[in-house]
């Protein structure tokens, strides 16, 4: 999302000050949610919308009777609205209706991995200081753990909601981000859930369903309104002159099907999302937020979307004055809005749109269906049922963010993502009673605000590597380089401390001033002397060494890889407010790692090879493609690679080895040889079968495993060479066993993307793939 020439304001001060020893109190806070319920914040600071009781006037509308639909409660209120206040409507900042008692209305909240501070329409006061800050979203994703994402959702939703009420926040919210980490460079990878269209869908309609869904069950009503963003194949910012405000994505039908898209339909149909962001890039030659037939046609067409269509913050703007995609600021209003969108952050449409209408080029009827969709987003919310203290969320307040629970869901949610990526004998787990002396070396030891990446909040407190670790043993601590920057790696006093420490952990990697938003990579080397810092301080270590790799993307760290002195390798993500303690207790063994690496990790040789601006997926004439489903070159770690403190086996017990597509007597594929068959309905219902393994711990602790269930398809439109069917995370005692059970949608899980982007069932022999398991099945006609 977007830091464009909008109001993105610095962080407030808050941010900047010392980390709080201690989780917030809140009952004077509390009192004054009690006495009132007035806005005070970006939030507008008169009444509530259709408050009959402090303004009576409201009484007669019928948009504010709540015994009506919401369709037509929003009809009664469009119908009553002048144009130039219908446009006001148009614009993320809302205007105030006086005359109907409708106050302000900011629609820019984000909340990515919690409450955040980017945006206007949510900030920190002494009322709520801080809010729970969850690890960045790469390293949730690496939990593989779908029912951890709608629980984050719920409790990032509670928290807003608390805010809410208190003036401090808005009821509409521009997360997730579901883009596929295409490229690793990327320097907004670390906000999406990985490389794989399947746990990116499984993340995104997880996440959304724990921010939207409400408690009553009642699901015409929400409990927050989330947004997946950036529709589409958006994941370039600014790579060696090319940014995102001149960028068209050259994307072939094949790989939007079956790579950029999927996590989007799946918001929209799976999880419900009541917004889709359309993104800066052009598709094929079109800006996104001007391109109908992926706005009206696919997302509320085909996909039915029950919500409305945002663009990212000022892209209309760039469609006309950077990309010069139209000859007026009119005609630019008048496409986008024509294409299906119905709110722009920014004020383009909100200076622009009158003149279209007046010159023809856009009639009232269409701004009367962008506005509808808007109200009726703000309908579902209960913005328009009066103080919020009568509604299902409104005893929320200040005491029911940063709860205990809340921060410990934090530190669980960055225990199940690290990913332990390498462990020699006696290395890991650490034992606290053996080791009575620590070095903790890197300069990411004892960082604060690096752990909680970038669309941040205020966190509720923090708690460094150093700090996580000094509460379980005795340590000794130099940061070895200025800053991750490291220009010049300070040797002699870590090398020293390492010598005579019983265990070393070095934590090293990059922060926002190495990946971020606007801010992609060039390579995917450790930034400057720290492969020096580490290599050194592992020559001179006494005792195991424990390097810990603090960032969003994959580094090349084969040198680290191969060195026998370095025993054991974390990748920990931006792991949030409760980082360290969450580091300390796999480091030490009081949590057994489960984490698996949601992206693949490629050497420096790769990103030398392939330009970051080439968005093809598939392999061909010397070009290697992208991600574990289809390239097949050397990596320092694999999707999906993560180990344990403990084994795991499997066992098939149920699969079947023919599935019979049923077809009518006169279908060409029952007298001529097909490879493959369109994905239609008729053939489609209910077919279906199990799969069904035995899992057993065969290690001596308890520990946490991800199934993967994976598919080989036949070799025919260029299919993937495998790719994730289903994935379950199953907890399992020393020498405990369980069955899993996976239900396979064959015209959904089986079938690939063919050439023109059309779902085809591939015919033939698959290969269903649980680690080193393989099972054959025959699918025919």
């Amino acid at each position: 999302m977007a830091a464009l020439q909008l109001a993105m304001a610095s962080p407030p001060p808050l941010n900047n000050r010392p980390p709080k020893p201690s989780v917030f109190t809140f009952p004077f806070f509390f009192l004054l949610l009690s006495l009132s319920f007035c806005r005070t914040s970006g939030q507008s600071p008169t009444a509530f919308a259709c408050d009959a009781a402090s303004n009576p006037a409201v009484a007669g509308f019928a948009f504010c009777d709540t015994s009506l639909g919401f369709e037509e409660r929003v009809k009664d209120l469009v119908k009553r609205l002048t144009l130039q206040e219908k446009i006001g409507f148009l614009i993320n900042t809302a205007r105030n209706v006086t005359r109907l008692g409708i106050p302000k209305y900011e629609w820019w909240s984000e909340a990515l991995h919690g409450v955040s501070y980017v945006g206007p329409g949510t900030k920190f006061s002494n009322v709520v200081p801080g809010a729970t800050s969850f690890p960045q979203v790469i390293l949730t994703a690496a939990s593989f753990n779908s029912s951890l994402f709608e629980a984050i959702g719920k409790v990032v939703s509670t928290e807003a909601r608390a805010m809410y009420n208190v003036g401090l926040a808005g009821l509409t919210y521009w997360s997730p981000n579901v883009n596929i980490f295409r490229d690793p460079r990327w320097g907004r990878g670390q906000e999406t859930p990985g490389e794989d269209p399947l746990l990116s869908s499984k993340y995104a309609a997880g996440y959304v369903r724990g921010l939207q869904q409400r408690d009553d069950g009642d699901s015409d009503r929400l409990k927050v309104a989330a947004c997946c963003k950036h529709y589409t194949a958006y994941d370039l910012d600014n790579w060696k002159g090319t940014d995102r405000y001149h960028f068209n994505a050259v994307v072939t039908p094949q790989d939007l099907e079956d790579t950029f898209q999927p996590p989007f339909k799946s918001c929209v149909i799976d999880g419900n999302v009541a917004s889709v962001m359309c993104s800066y890039n052009q598709v094929n030659g079109k800006p996104t937020c001007a391109d109908p037939d992926l706005l009206a046609g696919v997302i509320r067409g085909q996909w039915k979307l029950n919500g409305y269509i945002v663009s990212d913050c000022d892209s209309v703007d760039v469609l006309y004055n950077s990309q010069h995609y139209t000859k007026s600021p009119e005609e630019a209003a008048a496409k986008t809005i024509l294409a299906g969108l119905d709110l722009d952050c920014g004020d383009f449409l909100g200076k622009h749109t009158e003149g279209a209408v007046k010159a023809g080029l856009v009639n009232e009827a269409a701004i009367d269906k962008a506005v509808f969709n808007n109200f009726l987003t703000l309908m579902r919310l209960g913005f328009f049922d009066g103080n919020p203290s009568k509604q299902l969320y409104g005893k929320l307040g200040p005491k029911d963010v940063c709860t205990q629970e809340n921060q410990e869901l934090a530190r669980e949610a960055a225990r199940q993502g690290i990913v332990l990526l390498k462990n020699s004998p006696k290395s890991l787990p650490l034992s606290s009673s053996s080791i009575k002396s620590l070095a903790v070396i890197g300069p990411n030891a004892n960082v604060t605000k690096t752990m909680i990446g970038n669309y941040e909040g205020t966190p509720c407190k923090y708690t460094t590597p150093l700090q996580g670790l000094s509460a379980v043993v005795s340590t000794s601590y130099q940061p070895g380089c200025a800053n991750v920057a490291c220009s010049s790696a300070q040797l002699d006093e870590a090398k020293k401390m390492a010598a005579s420490a019983d265990a070393t952990v070095l934590v090293v990697g990059s922060d926002q001033s190495i990946e971020a938003e606007s801010r992609d990579r060039v390579d995917l080397n450790l930034p400057g002397q720290q492969p020096l810092l580490i290599t050194e301080v592992a020559k001179a270590s006494k005792g195991p060494v424990i390097l810990v790799i603090m960032t969003g993307g994959g580094m090349d760290i084969t040198f680290a890889k191969n060195d026998d002195k370095i025993t054991s390798i974390l990748w920990v993500g931006f792991p949030g407010e409760a980082g360290g303690a969450a580091i300390a207790d796999v480091i030490f063994g009081s949590f057994n790692p489960s984490g698996r690496l949601p992206m693949t990790w490629y050497p420096q040789s790769y990103v030398e090879k392939v330009p970051m601006t080439d968005m093809r997926m598939r392999p061909s004439n010397g070009y290697p493609g992208r991600s574990y489903r289809f390239y097949t070159g050397e990596t320092v770690y694999s999707f999906g690679d993560g180990l344990s403190y403990s084994d795991f086996k499997h066992h098939l017990v149920k699969a079947p080895k023919l599935v019979s597509i049923p077809l009518e007597d006169n279908h060409i594929c029952r007298s001529s040889k097909c490879h493959s068959l369109d994905v239609v309905q008729e053939s489609c219902q209910n077919l279906g079968f199990d799969v069904h393994l035995r899992v057993k711990n065969v290690g001596q602790r308890s520990g946490s495993h991800t199934v993967f269930l994976y598919s080989t398809p036949p070799s025919v439109h260029n299919s993937p060479q495998k790719h994730l069917l289903g994935f379950q995370k199953v907890a399992l005692g020393a020498g405990g066993e369980m069955v899993v059970r996976f239900k396979v949608d064959v015209c959904k899980d089986l079938s690939v993307a063919d050439e023109v982007g059309s779902r085809k069932v591939a015919l033939g022999l698959h290969i269903l793939h649980v680690g080193t398991l393989k099972h054959s099945l025959n699918v025919r006609v």
